[in-house]
């Protein structure tokens, strides 16, 4: 019992600890994050805030968990996503390059024996994956590390729901008997948990690239190595329903960027917690909304994990109907942000009207009604006119 209590605490305390050395050490070299039309923070601050999280959680799994064999292959791994992710804090770094380094972080994975030959399904037996299991390995180790990624864009979010997806791994690596995997888990939640203290809303530090893919990797990792360890498809279900709502959100990301001809990797402000802003609701507000329903579908992973593979299949087909009836309500699929953009484009390349001067939103109950605040509109109007017959 006690190694699982060190495996956290030891990742909280250093973490904790290290997280202001971490922000100096950004504003120094000029890791800082500006705020843009996309994103909702006011004032610059300093991202890279994952180094903390990485030193903190590799401390905890090379002083709790067995060096083997597979746990140096995820080390070195992570390591190597960990420098991209740095790279990519302070350059900028294009997203070809980033998705190189991510499909390279997770083919040492595939190097080291960490990958999905076969999984066992109840009632069917034994099932080889033959020649698609590398292809299929790295799909999931960079889907997820992407997932993570695309869910930071509110003060504590992806370490939150991380937070939440560790403890469901954990509790569902505990009852397939892998303890050096809950060890790794719990290494990440401690982590997470000490980096809260300075990302919660307001923040002080971000986590960047660097802890956003992090932390999907270490996710998906985990996953992994429990099919590897016990051929349980559960193993990859698991957070696949524990991290439901970053999945979904990704995947209407996906079709909303395809329905307005935009780039699939540009981003936008059509995700779930842009909408709920949208609604009304504070940053506090929409992220513990987040973390909620997140809990909930961790409490449903670990009951699937207790029965079979059939009920988590059927769960998540559900789930994901619900969602997308959820989606629609909130805006998520629908094409608004496209519109918004291209008006705000538009207004000011030919009018010279600042952006903020119309307040563009959506009427979702009838997909495409666009309402202007009236008076704001007239007034930018007005001195556009002023300005003319001044000249």
């Amino acid at each position: 019992m006690m190694i699982y209590v060190w495996a956290f605490v030891v990742a909280l305390i250093i973490t904790y600890a290290l997280t202001p050395v971490v922000r100096h050490f950004a504003i120094r070299i000029g890791a800082i994050d500006k705020p843009d039309a996309r994103k909702v923070h006011k004032g610059t601050i300093p991202r890279l805030g994952g180094l903390a999280i990485f030193l903190g959680y590799v401390g905890s799994v090379l002083f709790n968990v067995p060096h083997d064999h597979s746990v140096f292959g995820l080390m070195l791994g992570t390591v190597i996503l960990v420098l991209v992710g740095i790279w990519d804090d302070i350059k900028q770094i294009e997203a070809k390059t980033k998705l190189m380094g991510q499909i390279i972080a997770a083919a040492v994975l595939v190097a080291y024996g960490i990958r999905v030959d076969f999984i066992e399904l109840p009632f069917i037996g034994m099932i080889y994956l033959k020649f698609w299991s590398v292809p299929l390995t790295i799909f999931w180790i960079v889907g997820f590390t992407n997932i993570v990624n695309l869910i930071d864009g509110l003060d504590g979010l992806a370490a939150g729901i991380s937070f939440i997806a560790c403890i469901a791994l954990a509790v569902m690596t505990l009852q397939l008997g892998q303890v050096e995997l809950a060890c790794i888990a719990l290494a990440l939640a401690g982590a997470t948990v000490g980096f809260l203290r300075y990302n919660f809303n307001p923040a002080k530090i971000f986590m960047g690239d660097t802890g956003s893919m992090l932390l999907g990797y270490t996710l998906a990792a985990i996953s992994v190595m429990g099919t590897v360890k016990t051929a349980a498809a559960i193993a990859l279900v698991v957070p696949a329903i524990v991290l439901g709502l970053p999945i979904v959100d990704t995947l209407f990301a996906i079709v909303r960027r395809k329905i307005s001809g935009r780039p699939i990797f540009k981003p936008d402000k059509g995700h779930v917690h842009h909408r709920l802003l949208a609604q009304g609701l504070t940053q506090k507000q929409a992220v513990l909304m987040m973390y909620a329903v997140t809990a909930f579908l961790g409490g449903v992973s670990v009951i699937v994990a207790e029965v079979n593979i059939w009920v988590g299949a059927l769960v998540v087909l559900v789930l994901f109907i619900l969602s997308i009836f959820i989606a629609r309500r909130l805006g998520v699929i629908a094409n608004n942000d496209g519109i918004e953009q291209l008006a705000g484009d538009s207004d000011s390349s030919k009018h010279g009207i600042v952006g903020n001067a119309c307040n563009v939103d959506a009427s979702y109950d009838n997909d495409t009604t666009i309402a202007f605040e009236r008076h704001e509109l007239n007034e930018a109007l007005g001195q556009h006119e002023d300005e003319h017959k001044g000249s």
